[in-house]
């Protein structure tokens, strides 16, 4: 395959939009646990230290789901450097990786999903009971 500029290039609003959702993802965590401070200095329950306990959990893994991203976002732009250069060989190669920690990304968000669906479910049933 022929690598040109326009096609790492097709990485950047992806990876910056995946970015801006990570963030958010991660400002409504902080949120919720500055919330939880104050109620845990106040009650600390076993279903609020379940809760604490996925929160840890979620925001360890938005980091590397940032990180991920990041080094992805910075590959795409040196295999733009590699293909301006002229040293295809490696850009291909530099490209493939940055290919790869976005699907790692990618996994690492379904993963956060999950762990977030499970946490509600934690909060439902504190609240059925």
């Amino acid at each position: 395959m022929q690598l040109t500029l326009s096609i790492p290039a097709l990485l950047f609003p992806a990876i910056s939009l995946t970015m801006l959702a990570y963030n958010a993802r991660y400002l409504a965590i902080a949120a919720l646990i500055r919330q939880l401070h104050s109620q845990y200095s106040k009650d600390a329950t076993a279903p609020l230290k379940k809760q604490i306990e996925q929160l840890r959990k979620r925001l360890d893994i938005i980091k590397n789901m940032q990180a991920t991203a990041i080094v992805s976002f910075l590959l795409a732009a040196v295999t733009m450097f590699l293909v301006y250069v002229e040293l295809e060989v490696w850009a291909n190669i530099i490209f493939g990786i940055s290919l790869v920690f976005l699907m790692v990304s990618l996994i690492l968000s379904l993963i956060e999903v999950q762990l977030s669906t499970k946490a509600l479910g934690i909060q439902l049933k504190n609240m059925e009971n």
